[in-house]
């Protein structure tokens, strides 16, 4: 089996993975200015999408273009989540360089798709495909590839533990070859549990002494499990943001959820905001809770919020989840500045990071490739993938991390 990496090797960002030049594993962007995306010219026969996120998902469109009908093969809730990110990408970047596709190539989606369940098997260009619960995001898969000689398996992201929205992964199907991800390889999560009491205790207590909570979170994801959290802690809330429409989408998809009634219940206890009539600056000045985007504070309803409230120390930013160096986020995190209205300003409100992670942690990568010591192990999607790679040769597994355009023989 001919393995090339196109994007996502030694880098967290615009995952591709192209197989017997015929098959692409993910088409994604790398959210850098300009965005960056996957290298080389590729026409593939077919793709298969693993989850709806910018850096798997962002560049499928592109793949739709002049002729090129390529059929594409994903989840139920990745059809419809890539669908609001190319939206999203439309309504933001659209008709500049940042955006090489338009409102055509996103509706011939529905044109050449073909959606399929977990453990499903199904063909395309000329191997068998079986999608496995990941855990990561609803709709995330592992990936098995089998072209009749070697079984792969893409991992993609995923976690190992369970959350309020999702199951952990737990399938560990056969394979002789393992391309794994590496985002938190050097880090050890705090439990969750512990992570989710600490979120709610400062939560209680800022309101308690009259100040506003403004929780950046994921659109994706972490804003419908920081919904979970609040409801099952009794903490009304507002939200606001690409999170509504992602909310209102995963409830039509209850099979992809660890507990869709909970979700629900979620749902019914957060108020939704609009937006209209100067809503949001009213919203800032209650004694609340608001759960909006972006996530790194590079955008979105955050940033109505946060200038209203950065100036009293009574009031809260409660960050949940990774901040990518360069973004506002880690900035405010490092030196209690960040840049809002056009210029770097001073934050007198608390901020604290609360690690609601979405990925597999050091224990569960290793916890996870202890059912594959027998197979190639090629390890991407990190910044550490080579160090992580050394260490699993020093155990005796036979592991590389290949770089962005390395082209691999594994059988």
């Amino acid at each position: 089996m001919d393995v090339q990496f196109l994007g996502g090797a030694g880098e967290v960002g615009r995952s591709a993975i192209l197989v017997n030049d015929r098959l692409l594993l993910d088409y994604g962007v790398q959210s850098a200015t300009p965005m960056q995306y996957p290298v080389g010219d590729v026409a593939p026969e077919a793709v298969v999408v693993s989850h709806g996120h910018l850096d798997h998902a962002g560049a499928v469109p592109t793949l739709l273009s002049g002729d090129r009908r390529p059929e594409i093969h994903w989840t139920p809730p990745t059809a419809a989540l890539t669908r609001t990110l190319a939206r999203d990408t439309l309504k933001l970047h659209g008709g500049t360089m940042q955006c090489p596709f338009t409102q055509t190539h996103v509706a011939r989606l529905g044109e050449v798709e073909c959606r399929h369940g977990y453990r499903e098997s199904f063909e395309a260009a000329g191997h068998e495909i079986t999608f496995y619960d990941a855990g990561h995001i609803p709709g995330s898969a592992h990936v098995l590839v089998d072209d009749g000689d070697t079984r792969l398996l893409y991992t993609a992201d995923f976690h190992t533990d369970d959350t309020r929205l999702l199951s952990g992964s737990t399938a560990r199907p056969a394979a002789d070859v393992v391309i794994c991800e590496s985002t938190y390889a050097d880090v050890t999560h705090e439990n969750r549990q512990s992570v989710e009491a600490r979120f709610a205790e400062t939560t209680r207590t800022t309101l308690w002494e009259g100040g506003t909570v403004v929780v950046p979170a994921f659109g994706i994801g972490r804003t419908q499990e920081l919904l979970m959290v609040c409801a099952a802690h009794d903490i009304d809330c507002y939200v606001d943001g690409m999170g509504v429409e992602v909310l209102d989408m995963l409830r039509e998809h209850p099979a992809f959820l660890r507990d869709a009634d909970a979700l629900d219940r979620a749902a019914s206890h957060a108020r939704t905001v609009t937006g209209r009539d100067g809503q949001r600056k009213r919203i800032a000045a209650k004694n609340t809770v608001i759960i909006t985007t972006s996530g790194m504070l590079s955008g979105g309803p955050a940033m109505t919020y946060i200038p209203e409230i950065r100036t009293d120390p009574t009031n809260r930013i409660s960050l949940t989840g990774y901040q990518v160096e360069g973004t506002p986020g880690r900035e405010l995190l490092e030196t209690g500045r960040c840049e809002l209205n056009g210029g770097v300003r001073p934050v007198a409100a608390q901020t604290a990071l609360f690690d609601f992670s979405a990925h597999a942690d050091r224990d569960g990568l290793r916890s996870f490739l202890a059912a594959y010591e027998e197979a190639t192990v090629l390890v991407n999607h990190g910044d550490t993938c080579g160090e992580f790679a050394a260490e699993l040769r020093a155990e005796g597994v036979d592991a590389s991390a290949p770089g962005v355009g390395d082209d691999c023989t594994v059988r």
